[in-house]
């Protein structure tokens, strides 16, 4: 007989939310996994199944039981053990009794420590039938569910009420009650195609069973890439291309069991609205997926996913237009409506809407971003009246009735409105370009006027909030603050911008301070540390090593764009023959000043020098100094490191000949001034101190 075997497990529920489905699923099958591996069972592949009722785990070739194990306890020293007449102490006899035994049955092992008595016995492993209840109980504990609920008259609690369990090992019904439902052996089938039980012989039966008999695909996988082919087969017959956005066709997955794709029409007439709107209200209140011609514009198409394959589809297909079309006409309703006003005509509006407590409404924040947007399109070369006009405008999309139907669609809808009242084109687009980038990878403001809107509402928010202590903690990040500066940071830095982070946040606080609102700590410094570690994490992600981002950091660079200089030169410099050992003599150069108790010149008197090899180091650095300087100026720091790499040599030399911590104070101020004039050369460029071997 086989020491293995499969085992299935699955929770029978109703309809389980389908935003959390995935999440639930491998919430539960990591539970499962981490269960055996603490109990010690080995086992082979693991499968997960989900769907909207049912979630489910296969284990294949599950050991039927632990192994037999060596147990050993360890108790007291021998010293402690016994007296000097060699009796046993009470120490010893409570050890002893603590392992179900008497003094004479323990044994003494020598350690570096000494010598202890131990106890020594084999534990006779479990049957793994026996085990799996609770590891089952403890995985369903440890989901990610924020509210339980209760079902009649039971204790059990869980995120829907549960209608079955299965607990099949092998051939076998472990027996168990999980959430009050004693296991069995049967599942069940679609609730409308097959709503009878259906008997599993055994576990690898489970997938197939469903799909042949119960017209279920339980595997969430599966069933995703079956809707995938179905939407695409679908548009293709109207000529037109399906876009399927991943989460949506997540969501989808989530809410049927047996997909089936169904191709429906609205009116022409609606695509007089943006189809931004359209496409929200098809996708977030229908979950339908919409369709593009060959030019990218929208079709009056969409696709449904029906839980049913039904015997007369044309039925389904002029319920699901029949639904829709009240909120198109909704759609409709709302754009002509908005039009009715000019966006301006909202900022009185603002007054009303609250953006923080302690930071006043959405207006104060617009005068704040306006006096902002102004100086940073003058410093990158913008149109500082096309920047405060947009920033005026920036939130007044957030009283309209749209975009208080679809907040997805703030900025954009800004944009529409802004064009239908005549606004410059460069101002209209910035009211959709300040919320880029949204995500990682997005794309970035094109316009200058819509770089320095993004950024002076970033940097408005960021200096705010840190400014009444409510930085991120944790998780917890409520006004998207990494985001935020993470989004700041790439504006400037991929399109280029000459702007110094730190002249910027100071004005960003003068216009809070300006306003009246008290912060109450160093904003400044801490926006801008927060900001350098979004940074650290932007370079790592591009594969730049946290040393060589720790020797730039160190000198502080206020400006991005020179900052992405500095990083760029300290990457090549490593790649140099002279890097290693350069970097080594400068991290000795910084232990000797900093040991240094006198006070350190900048420089040295190379008339006062004494051996050859420091008088060699001071002249290659005289030597240096003008080929180096104009390099810095023009932040050729690439260059510029190449050029001191030449110092290895006499660096190495004066090492190796050069006796720095002499007694004569004045010999020894002097080649401490060499190093300091040598160290600072350096750290025009980075701190190569922190560079690692």
């Amino acid at each position: 007989m086989s020491n293995t075997r499969n085992l299935l497990i699955e929770i029978g529920t109703e309809e389980l939310p389908p935003t959390a489905l995935k999440r639930l699923s491998t919430a539960f099958t990591d539970g499962i996994v981490e269960g055996l591996a603490k109990a010690e069972l080995s086992h082979g592949e693991v499968k997960s199944y989900a769907t909207p009722r049912r979630l489910a785990v296969l284990v294949s070739d599950l050991i039927t039981g632990q192994q037999d194990k060596e147990v050993e306890r360890k108790g007291p020293s021998l010293k402690a053990a016994f007296d000097d007449d060699g009796n046993p102490t009470k120490a010893a006899e409570g050890f002893a009794r603590s392992c179900g035994t008497d003094v004479n049955a323990l044994q003494t092992v020598e350690t570096e420590q000494g010598a202890w008595l131990v106890f020594r016995s084999r534990q006779q492993g479990r049957q793994t039938a026996e085990l799996i209840p609770a590891i089952v109980n403890e995985s369903l504990d440890k989901l990610p569910i924020p509210k339980r609920m209760r079902w009649g008259a039971l204790k059990a609690e869980f995120v829907r009420p549960v209608h079955w369990l299965v607990l099949l090992f092998g051939d076998e019904v472990i027996d168990a009650e999980i959430l009050s439902v004693q296991a069995g052996r049967e599942t069940r089938g679609h609730r409308f195609h097959h709503p009878d039980t259906l008997y599993l012989g055994e576990p690898e039966a489970y997938a197939p069973l469903l799909e042949s008999e119960g017209r279920v695909i339980a595997d969430f996988n599966d069933r995703r890439e079956a809707i995938r082919a179905q939407v695409m087969e679908a548009a293709a017959a109207t000529g037109g291309e399906a876009i399927i956005d991943e989460d949506l066709l997540d969501e989808v997955t989530a809410l049927v069991e047996w997909p089936v794709a169904i191709l429906g029409n609205f009116e022409e007439r609606f695509l007089e609205v943006p189809p931004e709107c359209l496409i929200s209200t098809m996708k977030s209140n229908q979950k339908y997926f919409h369709l593009l011609d060959k030019d990218g514009k929208l079709l009056p198409h969409f696709i449904t996913i029906s839980n049913i394959e039904s015997s007369d589809p044309d039925k389904v297909r002029e319920g699901n237009e029949r639904v829709v079309r009240p909120r198109l006409s909704d759609a409709d309703f709302f754009w002509n409506q908005d039009r009715s006003k000019r966006l301006e005509d909202h900022i009185e509006r603002l007054k009303s809407i609250l953006f923080q407590k302690k930071l006043g409404t959405l207006y104060d924040k617009t005068a704040r971003v306006t006096y902002l947007a102004g100086i940073i399109a003058d410093a990158i070369g913008g149109d500082r009246s096309h920047a405060e006009r947009a920033a005026q405008l920036a939130k007044c999309d957030l009283m309209t009735e749209m975009v208080y139907e679809f907040p997805e669609l703030q900025g954009i809808m800004g944009r529409y409105y802004a064009h239908h009242d005549g606004e410059h084109a460069e101002v209209a687009e910035a009211l959709e370009e300040q919320y880029l980038p949204r995500y990682a990878g997005d794309t970035l403001p094109a316009s200058k006027t819509g770089q320095a809107l993004a950024l002076a509402d970033k940097l408005d928010t960021l200096s705010g909030i840190f400014g009444i202590g409510q930085h991120p903690t944790g998780d917890k990040d409520p006004f998207a603050l990494r985001r935020a500066a993470l989004g700041a940071l790439r504006i400037v830095i991929d399109k280029g911008l000459e702007v110094d982070l730190d002249v910027l946040l100071h004005q960003a606080v003068a216009s809070q301070e300006q306003a009246g609102i008290k912060l109450e700590r160093d904003t400044v410094s801490e926006v801008f540390d927060f900001m350098l570690e979004r940074l650290r994490h932007l370079y790592q992600e591009q594969g730049i090593s946290s040393d060589a981002f720790s020797a730039v950091a160190a000198r502080r660079p206020t400006q991005p764009l020179d900052f992405e200089q500095h990083i760029k030169a300290v990457t090549a410099f490593r790649e140099l023959p002279e890097a290693e050992s350069l970097a080594a003599a400068n991290k000795r150069i910084h232990n000797i000043l900093k040991k240094a108790e006198e006070c350190i010149p900048q420089s040295a008197d190379i008339s006062k020098l004494q051996e050859p090899a420091e008088t060699a180091l001071a002249e290659k650095l005289a030597e240096l100094a003008g080929k180096v300087e104009p390099l810095l100026a023009a932040r050729d720091y690439t260059s510029a490191l190449k050029q001191l790499a030449v110092l290895r040599e006499p660096v190495d030399a004066f090492f190796d000949d050069v006796m720095v911590m002499v007694d004569d104070a004045e010999l020894r101020a002097n080649r401490l001034g060499l190093l300091n004039q040598l160290q600072g050369l350096f750290l025009r460029v980075a701190d190569l101190s922190l560079l690692q071997g």
